[in-house]
């Protein structure tokens, strides 16, 4: 498997305007447009976050652990419909219904936590995080290398260390104060 460097991808403004569209290829070979992207944070009913492992062939942080679903929108796809089609691509999930408060965000019912532009070397993307809790029917796709519930203990001992991607590191610190308390009876 390999990615396709000649997908289409929509370039926007900062805010999520479409501006034109450029193929995966353009946008990632230093260009900078700022392309959207979806990701999903998945945590268990203890406040476990799943991290997905990006199998070797990824273009991007190969090997490296990461959001649990995330994506790029596609042209002529909208954000909702992006983090369906990667949700159920790369971990089997359905995702059940949109709601407002993190506290609601239950059982496949998803809920915008923020959006942000980040920027690496090669590429620019403007992000749109969700979070759902999941407890069970997770199935790593072969888009994955697999993936795991960690603590967030775990994920703070594994920063800096070149494990989790970078922009991960930089979204949770971000998401983790918007993130429901992880359960102390069940942590």
């Amino acid at each position: 498997m390999k990615d396709n460097a000649n997908e289409l991808l929509p370039i926007v403004d900062e805010v999520g305007n479409i501006l034109d569209a450029a193929t995966r290829g353009e946008c990632h070979n230093g260009s900078k447009r700022l392309h959207p992207v979806v990701h999903l944070h998945v945590l268990n009913e203890q406040g476990d976050i799943f991290l997905q492992k990006r199998p070797h062939w990824k273009d991007v942080q190969p090997g490296r652990w990461d959001t649990a679903v995330g994506g790029h929108v596609d042209f002529g796809e909208g954000v909702e419909q992006a983090l369906r089609r990667e949700a159920r691509e790369e971990l089997g999930l359905d995702i059940r219904g949109w709601v407002d408060g993190t506290d609601e965000a239950r059982e496949g019912k998803v809920c915008q936590l923020c959006q942000y532009v980040f920027e690496s070397s090669v590429e620019r993307e403007l992000v749109f995080v969700h979070v759902t809790t999941q407890s069970e029917g997770i199935c790593p796709s072969e888009e994955t290398d697999g993936g795991r519930f960690w603590t967030r203990a775990d994920i703070e001992a594994a920063r800096g260390q070149g494990v989790l991607t970078p922009n991960f590191e930089q979204e949770y610190d971000r998401i983790a104060p918007l993130l429901p308390a992880p359960n102390p009876s069940e942590a």
